[in-house]
């Protein structure tokens, strides 16, 4: 069922191989003792209107007042989340001045104002972009580091072409943050903030690989080679005989159409003391979702190659919280599958058993992210006992016309949880909303000749995450992310995430994790 003919697999990953090109660099992130350089690529923080200190009247002094006199011209007024690029200002080859507003500087608008930086230095010809900072905000240097390496994100491994017309390969090199205290701020960002973005990165390169490229086993292969040399981490991997045995009905019946096989994949990470319960990510993890025989329409389907970001980004968190050696115990849960349609495919009208026991009829083979994800959830709660579950999934269309590209979903029966997971978006940038869920949405699931049906009408994603609620202990906090609509970024992006893969919850989970758990957890 499983098979695919040894030889085809080979060519395709030489072929692969061949195509593939060495992805691109991003910069290299460094601090510096703060001064103003003598000429080359600058970038510094305004804060709003009127008189301007720091930085900015020293590179305004070096330009004989030329930076304040562009600026006036420009009617720029240092607002938030814009900036004003500014060529030729000798001695320097380019200024960019980024707004901050006038309000106080927050963690959030300094990680903007980096991402920014970030974003300019990505698409900059020159050998090095140095960032200017005379701020007292406390840790402000490694904010706008982390902004920086986050906006900064470039994915060029399929591009033929790399060089710039002038030469130098258009974000090569460094960025320079200069602030007082570079060695410290330098010290602190690469233990508690280089690791996160590490795990955004994994996340977003998993996302935005093609099909192709990224399948179950490649998924699996890429996470043990991110985990590579770490401590505390342990990794185990059900194939399909293993996850038969254990009757996973749900992840075997998506997979079984494609010649792909689904895998299940466990990443723990023990920061904690020995024995405290674990905190628990499961991810959707469809590599590619044709929509199975309930088949989707042409028409942007190659987005569905982005169906398993809840699953990168539940490892990439986890990724990131091992490698900041953070006090916690967590585990990643990915469930990975294809949905292809075939003569072996899930047919509308089956009914699949699950392995906690529970049945579900088929209504759509278009609604098998749920059908994935209550395998993995049962999986976590029997073999670690997780004191909470997070799932995350780009799971219905609903959601995107609920919230649209602003909010991803928030589902739970636990106030307690909801409450912390808001404030945690609000503080990281992934933002949530609270969705209702209605006793009755478990009415519109009865099926006639199973416990449920796989799909119950509208509302869409409230079904849905009352559909895998059912696999969750009453006893057990649980939230579900609803991520359809925060997964991708078509054009544009913002400060911190360029457009296309935009590694949603990462961030999300690790400000949770150090605001509400780590906080709780014995050292």
């Amino acid at each position: 069922m499983f098979r695919s003919p040894p030889l085809q697999r080979l060519l395709l990953a030489l072929f692969l191989s061949c195509l593939a090109l060495p992805a691109a660099a991003q910069r290299e992130i460094r601090f510096d003792a703060y001064a103003v350089p003598s000429g080359g690529t600058i970038a510094l923080a305004m804060r709003g209107e009127g008189a301007q200190g720091g930085a900015f009247a020293e590179v305004d002094a070096a330009t004989g007042g030329a930076l304040a006199r562009a600026v006036a011209a420009a009617g720029y007024k240092g607002r938030a989340e814009t900036q004003l690029d500014l060529p030729g200002l000798a001695p320097f080859d380019r200024v960019l001045v980024v707004g901050m507003g006038s309000d106080a500087a927050t963690a959030r608008t300094l990680e903007d104002v980096g991402g920014r930086v970030g974003r300019f230095a990505a698409g900059s010809t020159a050998n090095s972009v140095e960032l200017l900072w005379q701020g007292d905000e406390p840790a402000a240097a490694q904010q706008l580091a982390f902004g920086a390496a986050l906006g900064g994100y470039r994915f060029d491994r399929y591009r033929s072409q790399r060089e710039d017309n002038n030469g130098p390969r258009a974000g090569a090199g460094t960025l320079v943050v200069r602030t007082r205290d570079g060695a410290a701020a330098a010290q602190a960002f690469q233990r508690d903030w280089a690791p996160v973005a590490n795990g955004v990165k994994f996340a977003r390169d998993l996302v935005t690989e093609p099909a192709s490229a990224v399948y179950p086993e490649e998924f699996v292969r890429r996470t043990r080679e991110a985990f590579s040399g770490m401590r505390g981490v342990t990794i185990e991997v059900l194939d399909v005989p293993a996850m038969q045995r254990l009757g996973m009905g749900g992840i075997l019946a998506v997979g079984q159409g494609s010649a792909r096989p689904p895998r299940l994949l466990v990443v723990r990470y023990d920061g904690a003391g020995r024995g405290e319960a674990p905190v628990a990510f499961v991810g959707k993890g469809i590599t590619f979702d044709s929509g199975g025989l309930s088949i989707k329409g042409s028409d942007g389907m190659w987005r569905m190659k982005y169906d398993m970001a809840g699953a990168a980004s539940s490892v990439g968190a986890v990724l990131g919280l091992a490698g900041r050696g953070a006090a916690v115990n967590a585990v990643a849960v990915a469930a990975l599958a294809e949905n292809m349609p075939s003569g072996t495919a899930t047919r509308p009208g089956d009914v699949i058993r699950t392995a906690s026991g529970k049945t579900f009829e088929v209504m759509s083979t278009d609604a098998e992210g749920r059908m994935v994800l209550v395998d993995a959830i049962w999986y976590v709660q029997d073999r670690h006992q997780p004191r909470a579950i997070i799932d995350i999934a780009t799971l219905t269309g609903s959601i995107v016309t609920a919230l649209g590209g602003d909010y991803a979903g928030l589902f739970s029966r636990d106030d307690g949880l909801a409450g912390q997971l808001l404030a945690a978006g609000e503080a990281s940038g992934d933002a949530l909303w609270r969705m209702p869920m209605h006793p009755g949405y478990g009415k519109m699931l009865e099926s006639p000749i199973a416990d449920l049906r796989n799909g119950g009408g509208r509302p869409g994603s409230g079904t849905a995450a009352h559909f895998i609620g059912e696999w969750v202990g009453k006893d057990t906090p649980w939230a579900h992310v609803d991520i359809a609509g925060m997964a991708w970024i078509e054009t544009g992006g913002t400060a911190t995430t360029p457009a296309g893969a935009t590694a949603f919850g990462v961030r999300l989970f690790d400000r949770w994790v150090r605001d509400h758990v780590e906080t709780q957890s014995a050292p």
